[in-house]
């Protein structure tokens, strides 16, 4: 299937929503032109004392136990591979209609956007045959790359074809 490097950063207990299935969404004040990218997971939320009060109470636990990625010296767990599906641009008055898709609390989100619009990536998530231990990213931003491939060689979706297009009507 072949080879990739590029990342987008996201904080780890929603990476874990993603590669468990708990969620196929993220929220964005962005569009993106890539259309796959691995899942590079960051911690920079877990720093503030309150950062569980941004989910949704019945995912609190979940967010708990997966807010720390898996490191081995300075060397981050890469797991989940993403084919970016579409995006849905929406009034940021109107998002509550995806909390059924998301861990967050509808007042993150709201918050996050901060009065803008949305644009809502619906990601097809798949798992590596292996995980990647990457090497640390100081860059800034939002997307990173790695500094060798990722082989997408026996990569397995997390959701089967069915339950991936139920969720999508679901959206519609």
């Amino acid at each position: 299937m072949g080879e990739i490097n590029k990342c987008l950063k996201e904080w780890n207990a929603t990476v874990e929503a993603l590669g468990q299935g708990k969620q196929t969404i993220i929220i964005r004040t962005y569009k993106t032109n890539l259309e796959e990218f691995l899942l590079y997971p960051t911690v920079s939320y877990t720093l503030k004392d309150n950062y569980l009060e941004r989910y949704q109470m019945k995912h609190r636990s979940f967010v708990g136990e997966n807010a720390l990625p898996k490191k081995e010296n300075d060397r981050t767990e890469i797991k989940y591979y993403v084919q970016l599906e579409k995006i849905i641009e929406y009034s940021n008055l109107r998002i509550g209609d995806f909390r059924y898709f998301y861990i967050w609390t509808p007042e993150h989100i709201k918050s996050y956007l901060g009065g803008r619009k949305a644009y809502i990536w619906v990601l097809r998530v798949y798992k590596l045959d292996e995980p990647h231990m990457a090497e640390p990213n100081p860059r800034a931003g939002k997307y990173a790359n790695l500094k060798g491939d990722v082989s997408l060689e026996g990569i397995m979706p997390v959701l089967s074809d069915d339950e991936f297009l139920n969720i999508v009507k679901g959206m519609d």
